[in-house]
C-alpha cells in the first residue's frame, strides 16, 4: 500500500466508515436522517421539487429504489407530493418544513463533528483540503455525467 492511489482508496474507504461517527447523537428524541434521505433532501433543496424520473436521472438509481426511499420519506413527513409547479403531468417531491428542520439539524451536527475533528487544523489547511475534496468530487461527476449542483 505504498502507491498514492492505494492510499487514497484506503483513506476514502475509511472516510465513508467514519463520517457517521463524527456527529453526536441527536437530542430531544430526534433521529438522524438515513443516508439516502439526507442525500435526496439535499438535492431537492438545491434543485427544488423533483419527480421520481428527475431523481432517477440525478442519482442513477432505478425507480423502484427511489419509490421505496421516497415512500419512507413521505411516511416520516419530511417530503410531500405536489403538482408540478411547471404544469407537467408527474407529481414532484418537495421538502416539508419538518424535512427542512431535520436536514438543517443533521447538517449542523455534521459541521459540529467536522469542526471537532479539524480543531487543530489551520484555516489554510481546511481550505486546501476542501479544495481537493471538491476537485475529486467534480472529476468523479464529470466521469459519471451527473454533476451535483453547487450553490
Amino acid at each position: 500500500m505504498d502507491k498514492p492511489l492505494d492510499l487514497i482508496e484506503f483513506e476514502t474507504m475509511l472516510l465513508g466508515r467514519y463520517m457517521h461517527l463524527l456527529t453526536p447523537r441527536m437530542r430531544d428524541g430526534d433521529r438522524r436522517l438515513d443516508r439516502s434521505a439526507y442525500l435526496l433532501l439535499s438535492r431537492i433543496q438545491v434543485d427544488g421539487p423533483m419527480s421520481i424520473g428527475q431523481l432517477s436521472e440525478a442519482f442513477g438509481l432505478d425507480t423502484s429504489t427511489l419509490n421505496r426511499q421516497t415512500g419512507a420519506m413521505l411516511r416520516a413527513g419530511i417530503v410531500e407530493r405536489i403538482p408540478d409547479p411547471d404544469g407537467g403531468i408527474a407529481r414532484k417531491f418537495a421538502i416539508t418544513a419538518e424535512g427542512e428542520r431535520r436536514l438543517a439539524a443533521d447538517r449542523a451536527a455534521n459541521l459540529q463533528g467536522l469542526e471537532k475533528v479539524m480543531e487543530d487544523w489551520t484555516p489554510d489547511e481546511v481550505a486546501e483540503f476542501a479544495g481537493y475534496l471538491g476537485r475529486l468530487n467534480r472529476d468523479i461527476e464529470r466521469l459519471d455525467g451527473r454533476p451535483w449542483p453547487r450553490r
